[in-house]
């Protein structure tokens, strides 16, 4: 996942010149900017809440500790240095799934039998999706579990694309010719899971697509390389 400061800096626009607050010691300012040289900061000064700091970046407001260290973006707390999301990582942990609840014969299996698991809620139309199956295709040492979970609303023929895939001979191989390829399959005439999908993404808060859950029960959003969803995968 990219650092955040990253994707918030393209929304910025440019505003007029600002100065820092006199109640901001120029020591701490300094130290708060070469802390965060990703962040062009327009001006600093302290926030309400004692030892947590404001920082105007065009029309946009972050906020860091007195040493830059530390930056609050969005909600979330990041490592500044490291660009690591602590609160996204906290929220893994709160957010932790029982895997041995997962029915995972409401699943397409595929990937390396021994490799470590994930399962991976997907709408056959989605294009994060469409990335994410380009990206493991051929992966090693990562078993898929995929539930098919189309989101009808904003994906009107994603739901009869996964009941056909679903009813393929070859389910995965039917799922790539449809999410890569984008061949149209022959119309589905077997029971599918997918309301039981549908119905288990409501019971676990899942709404978008696509989702994944690692072997330890952590979970997250969006795409990624393979490499970068091993190392999730490892917790690292």
């Amino acid at each position: 996942m990219r650092f955040v400061v990253l994707i918030l800096m393209s929304l910025i626009s440019g505003t007029a010149w600002a100065v820092d607050s006199t109640n901001v010691a120029p020591a701490t300012a300094k130290q708060i900017r070469e802390n965060i040289p990703s962040l062009p900061i327009d001006a600093i000064r302290p926030s309400p809440i004692s030892g947590l700091y404001e920082l105007r970046v065009g029309n946009q407001i972050f906020y860091s500790d007195r040493t830059g260290k530390y930056l609050i973006a969005g909600g979330h707390i990041f490592n500044a240095a490291k660009h690591t999301d602590l609160t996204a990582k906290r929220l893994e942990e709160i957010n932790r799934l029982d895997w041995s609840s997962l029915p995972l014969d409401q699943a397409i299996v595929s990937g390396d039998a021994d490799g470590m698991p994930i399962a991976i809620f997907t709408d056959p139309e989605c294009p994060y999706c469409t990335k994410l199956e380009a990206e493991l295709k051929g992966a090693k040492g990562i078993k898929v579990y995929t539930f098919l979970f189309p989101l009808e609303s904003i994906h009107p023929n994603s739901r009869s694309k996964a009941e056909s895939i679903w009813c393929a001979e070859n389910r995965h191989e039917a799922m790539l010719q449809v999410m890569l390829e984008g061949k149209t399959l022959a119309k589905a005439t077997c029971k599918t899971p997918i309301a039981a999908n549908i119905a288990l993404a409501k019971k676990l808060s899942i709404s978008g697509t696509p989702t994944l859950i690692a072997g330890d029960g952590r979970k997250r959003s969006g795409s990624g390389t393979a490499e970068q969803l091993k190392a999730w995968l490892k917790n690292k």
